[in-house]
């Protein structure tokens, strides 16, 4: 083979890589988790429990009514790179509808056993993993139902903080909803938690932050 075909070859080749090398960071690039407005709920007076277990309260033997679930997932950065120590910040509403919140003023009853509020960290490969229960859907106006939710609040130095809200899949008010049917479907699909394979009550979420 002559030099000028083994030239020709050798650019073809390094073509090749470029594109491929190009294609595989496509692939591997995450779009940021969309944001979402905190709320009017969420937790103004400290409690001391709030770990990743929001079906029982410290000191109390009683369990959560509702339907238990475990939530688990990763934080990454927008390269597919898991970041370790990541503050998440969750806070829902019970069974019922109803916060653990002084302004939430519905007729829904407290449940003395929920904990509602939840501080936990990523680990080192950027997963998370926390107990609780399907959050109730609650009356936002006359004519607005608020599908089941969670709302995520993730900090760390170096990143832009998300406050987000997590959706439930296969639940019908979601098609109803003001804030999330406001998103492109695009948006949807990255705030809709998914049923990890062959696990009822197990649902997979994970939050992409960008770097400041």
């Amino acid at each position: 083979m002559s030099i000028k075909s083994n030239r020709r070859k050798f650019i073809k080749v390094g073509i090749i890589g470029v594109v491929t090398s190009f294609f595989v960071q496509l692939v591997h690039a995450k779009k940021p988790t969309p944001e979402e407005i905190k709320g009017p709920f969420y937790p103004i007076v400290a409690q001391q429990d709030k770990d990743f277990d929001l079906t029982k309260m410290k000191g109390s033997k009683g369990v959560a009514k509702g339907t238990i679930v475990i939530i688990q997932g990763k934080i990454l950065d927008t390269k597919n790179n898991p970041i370790e120590n990541a503050t998440i910040d969750l806070w829902q509403a019970n069974a019922a509808g109803k916060y653990r919140h002084p302004h939430d003023n519905s007729k829904a009853p407290l449940d003395p056993n929920f904990q509602g509020w939840a501080i936990i960290l990523s680990k080192k490969d950027g997963s998370f993993r926390f107990k609780t229960i399907i959050p109730g859907a609650y009356p936002a106006s006359n004519t607005w139902i608020r599908p089941p939710h969670i709302h995520f609040k993730i900090s760390k130095v170096g990143y832009i903080e998300i406050i987000t809200q997590m959706y439930f899949p296969d639940q019908s008010l979601n098609d109803s909803d003001l804030l999330l049917q406001r998103k492109s479907q695009a948006k949807q699909a990255l705030m809709i938690a998914s049923k990890a394979a062959g696990e009822k009550n197990i649902f997979e979420y994970n939050i992409v932050l960008q770097k400041a």
